[in-house]
């Protein structure tokens, strides 16, 4: 059997995103600089951000990232989708640290097994830990959350494979328990990454990106799951959002504001089929 390296290699540095580590941090700063957000009143619970290369979707990312930018956190859950093929419905790493550029950023495993033991408990499923996985839309957030946060963190990796809508809100709870948990000893961030709608014209994509984005805005994970698979919205990481939307509401979020809205076309000039990107913060006021 194979040794499982303790740290992942970053498969997609210097391709999805810059590797050499000062051009990172400089271009991840001047994304997060350039976003101007209204006054946001209340705590910050979670964010959407999208997930393609920093090149395309970087400065709508950096929308919500500027929500949290100085602020300690020391757990941070990054739910994502799983793009490539595998049988097991969530997934997890098997490493004990991402690496990036930036440096590593260790994988919290009590906080891994916490959320496992969770899961089988309140649905009978588990996660699956995979080692030297390929995924880019889990790792693709974790430079923005280096150079945001400061002092460090921990993270609780997710990815999901699949697209049953009773596991968002199975998943949703599972991590508020967690949360929970751990609510006396860390400050914990819940992060949802998503593109929008793929390779349509900017027209049809500003619609269906318009409809997911209401849903995101009206705080509605059934909404967001609605959308999705009757076809009038579109988000290839919506279990991620609808399942981080389940969690920050059993946190006390009660309001989401919706940041930044844009499309590959802003960048590549390609307006036939486009990419879109959405940045999204979830509160909890009082």
């Amino acid at each position: 059997m194979a040794t499982i390296a303790e740290i992942r290699p970053s498969p997609i540095a210097g391709t999805w995103y810059q590797g050499d580590p000062e051009r990172l941090a400089k271009q991840i700063d001047g994304f997060i600089q350039a976003a101007k957000l209204p006054d946001l009143k209340g705590e910050v619970v979670g964010l959407i951000a999208p997930h393609a290369g920093h090149r395309y979707s970087g400065r709508t990312a950096g929308y919500a990232f500027r929500s949290v930018l100085g602020q300690q956190r020391d757990l941070v859950a990054v739910v994502s989708p799983l793009h490539g093929f595998f049988p097991e419905p969530l997934l997890t790493s098997a490493h004990q640290a991402y690496a990036t550029p930036l440096g590593t950023v260790p994988v919290d495993r009590e906080a891994v097994y916490e959320l496992d033991r969770c899961l089988r408990q309140e649905a009978n499923i588990h996660l699956t830990a995979v080692a030297n996985d390929s995924e880019h839309s889990l790792e693709i957030e974790l430079p923005f959350l280096q150079r945001a946060l400061v002092g460090g963190f921990k993270l609780l990796p997710v990815m999901i494979r699949s697209q049953t809508p009773s596991l968002a809100g199975q998943l949703g709870r599972a991590l508020a328990e967690v949360i929970r948990q751990n609510g006396s000893r860390h400050s914990v961030l819940l992060v949802a990454s998503t593109d929008l709608s793929h390779f349509y014209s900017e027209i049809e994509a500003n619609r269906l990106d318009a409809e997911m984005l209401k849903q995101i805005g009206l705080f509605s994970p059934e909404g967001v799951l609605e959308a999705e698979h009757s076809g009038r919205g579109y988000a290839c990481g919506f279990m991620a959002v609808a399942s981080v939307m389940y969690a920050a509401r059993e946190l006390g979020a009660n309001a989401v504001e919706v940041l930044h809205h844009s499309t590959s076309a802003d960048e590549t000039g390609d307006h036939d089929s486009v990419v879109g990107y959405g940045a999204a913060v979830l509160l909890k006021r009082s």
